[in-house]
């Protein structure tokens, strides 16, 4: 299966993180991931939409975007936010870094649960997550 893709535009609250998880683990359905896989999508993608509410906006009010796309058998997943972006991205992706009273560890579960990850942010515009995750059966296969 290749090509299908969608886009999903929420409101940066808490209340939306479920809706996002879910949404793309409807999504991700449409490959042949296990359980575990999915429910790893799924931590992957709280992850994500949580920094965009906590560290995006500051839990203010804003626009989170996910883009979902499946592309040659891989689940490509981004998520999207407007708010005030990130000033040093390799300090953000270690272990414990946290600019809120948070344990920091929601880059290292993405990163540990996705088989790619690629951050870009600007300063004041905005941050995208960009993740990929290909089923394992298939990575089983190829070798």
């Amino acid at each position: 299966m290749s090509g299908n893709s969608a886009k999903l535009e929420i409101k940066s609250v808490t209340d939306n993180i479920g809706l996002a998880r879910v949404t793309v683990a409807s999504f991700a359905a449409q490959l042949d991931f296990t359980l575990s896989e999915i429910e790893e999508i799924k931590v992957a993608v709280s992850e994500a939409v949580s920094n965009a509410i906590i560290h995006g906006y500051s839990n203010d009010d804003g626009v989170i975007t996910i883009g979902l796309e499946i592309d040659d058998e891989e689940l490509v997943i981004s998520v999207e936010d407007y708010g005030q972006g990130i000033l040093n991205i390799e300090q953000a992706c270690e272990p414990s870094y946290t600019t809120a009273d948070r344990m920091g560890l929601g880059l290292v579960f993405i990163e540990s649960f996705m088989d790619d990850l690629n951050i870009t942010s600007t300063v004041d515009e905005g941050t995208q997550i960009r993740m990929i995750k290909v089923p394992e059966k298939l990575k089983r296969k190829a070798n």
